[in-house]
């Protein structure tokens, strides 16, 4: 009894919070909860990034389900990245379960079924918002880091912008960028010579050929207009909840090009658009990218050297990034040393690789009198996880083994008639749904190839028709030509002089 006494004193010590904070459940000791032994988040560190991770099948969804429920209830907006198009759910409440009652029992409070504002976000023709950037909006920095370019070719690419930013052609999608690629070395090679020096074809070739696998993976979808304002991400419904906006790839999970481009998008746009906020009291915006596993895995090094980063510098814009994997050696060592919240569900040590990554995961947490760490990580059920946070004032918390809360909202997805339902209420499905084609730099340059080839016509028939006028004329006029000679002329007046005299 006094060892349970001194584990409640410590969980309850350790997790003592002045401000807001999201209550997870409650701490375990020997495999029991300990009832009202609360395993509370401050909202004031939740902008310190974190990860979910642990084996097939031992809750992570539903972890990251109770997060994004709970942010929104405390006016916190979310996005997710929803892989699996199991997190729609969200939008209708529990229908609830005697065992889920039994749960919040042991946890120490009652459980209450919600449901919570969602918008349906899309990369792809499924139906939902739909996200979209410009050419321009994208700079020839990030464009080529998307294109793993080299950096002669990234100097083609900064010159192909700036010529367009002198022409005042606006580039819009990938249609625009290729016409002004092929303009460059072909129709207009004297004047990008003249202007910007001489451009290979060859690294033209190259760019044009991962543009064209780019769109092979659908992005011709994502580049054009109308543009996605990060700030619709942030938006609070009428009851002052947060809204979760759930970004659906179940039909891009075999494009990561396609998603990276999207990620490297979104993190460089919040970072350019939001505001300073420093040391707040709770974030502006959080982010979850469930199977981040599969990111990393497919990602070029361009983009995670944008997530490092961003992961290093968005904080302080009050943002929250969270990454939701299977094991956390799938995550980059210096991403992971940047993270603030770890919940770590179950391992499961099947080989010796396996072993391996469960001795590293559990170095990777706080030591406790309390727990052997590895032994923890390979017993935990369905619904529980080792918890390690961040306090108020940026201290590491106790390691807590926690029987998590259940989820407010549905476990599962949902219908098609209550997506449809979803998006017929949304505000901005109708906002981001027509697609606008203006003139961009694809027609500009095509009127002005045409023009040239027209002038280019007349100028060879005007030299054509003089000579053939000159050549007629001294033909059917030879008399005149012998008349209007020097030596004629000289004879005539020789002929006047001598009859004068």
């Amino acid at each position: 009894m006094a060892g349970t006494e001194d584990f409640f004193d410590h969980i309850e010590k350790g997790y003592a919070t002045k401000g807001d904070y999201i209550n997870m459940g409650a701490a375990m000791l020997n495999g029991e909860a300990v009832t009202n032994a609360f395993v509370k988040i401050p909202l004031k560190t939740l902008n310190r990034h974190g990860l979910i991770a642990g084996a097939t099948g031992t809750g992570k969804t539903k972890t990251l389900q109770v997060l994004a429920e709970n942010l929104s209830e405390k006016g916190i907006p979310v996005m997710l990245m929803d892989l699996k198009g199991d997190l729609s759910g969200l939008a209708q409440p529990s229908p609830g379960h005697a065992k889920i009652d039994e749960r919040h029992a042991k946890i120490g409070f009652p459980f209450k079924a919600s449901s919570f504002p969602v918008e349906i976000l899309s990369l792809s023709e499924q139906d939902g918002v739909k996200l979209r950037a410009t050419v321009s909006e994208f700079g020839p920095v990030l464009l080529s880091r998307i294109l793993d370019l080299s950096e002669t070719q990234s100097g083609i690419v900064a010159v192909v912008f700036k010529y367009c930013d002198d022409q005042k052609m606006p580039l819009l999608d990938l249609k625009d960028f290729k016409k002004v690629l092929q303009y460059a070395t072909g129709a207009g090679k004297a004047e990008f010579t003249k202007e910007y020096g001489r451009i290979s074809t060859s690294s033209t070739g190259t760019i044009l050929r991962k543009i064209i696998e780019l769109e092979q993976q659908g992005a011709e979808l994502f580049f054009g207009e109308k543009s996605f304002d990060v700030n619709d991400l942030t938006r609070i419904d009428e009851k002052g909840r947060g809204y979760i906006n759930i970004l659906r790839l179940t039909d891009i999970q075999d494009r990561p090009k396609l998603f990276s481009t999207f990620m490297l998008s979104l993190l460089a746009e919040i970072y350019d658009t939001f505001p300073e906020q420093g040391d707040s009291d709770r974030p502006e915006l959080i982010l979850f990218i469930d199977e981040a596993h599969l990111i990393f895995k497919e990602a070029s090094k361009a983009l995670l050297d944008q997530i490092e980063s961003i992961v290093k510098l968005i904080r302080s814009k009050g943002i929250g990034l969270y990454f939701v994997t299977q094991n956390p050696t799938d995550v980059p060592n210096d991403v992971l040393s940047q993270l603030g919240l770890k919940v770590q569900h179950a391992l499961r040590a099947f080989t010796a690789r396996d072993r391996k990554a469960i001795k590293l995961t559990a170095e990777n947490y706080p030591e406790s009198e309390f727990y052997d760490t590895k032994e923890v990580l390979t017993s935990l059920g369905i619904g529980e996880a080792l918890i390690s946070a961040l306090d108020e004032k940026g201290r590491p918390t106790p390691l807590a083994a926690t029987l998590l809360r259940a989820p407010m909202s549905r476990m599962d997805v949902l219908t098609d008639k209550e997506l449809k339902e979803v998006n017929d209420k949304s505000s901005l499905v109708k906002k981001y749904g027509e697609v606008i084609d203006r003139e961009s730099a694809y027609e500009i340059l095509n009127e002005k190839i045409e023009t040239a080839e027209k002038l280019a016509e007349k100028e060879k028939s005007k030299p054509a028709a003089r000579k053939k006028t000159s050549r007629a004329s001294t033909r059917q006029n030879p008399v005149i030509k012998v008349l209007t000679s020097a030596t004629f002329i000289r004879g005539v007046l020789g002929v006047l002089k001598k009859v004068m005299r």
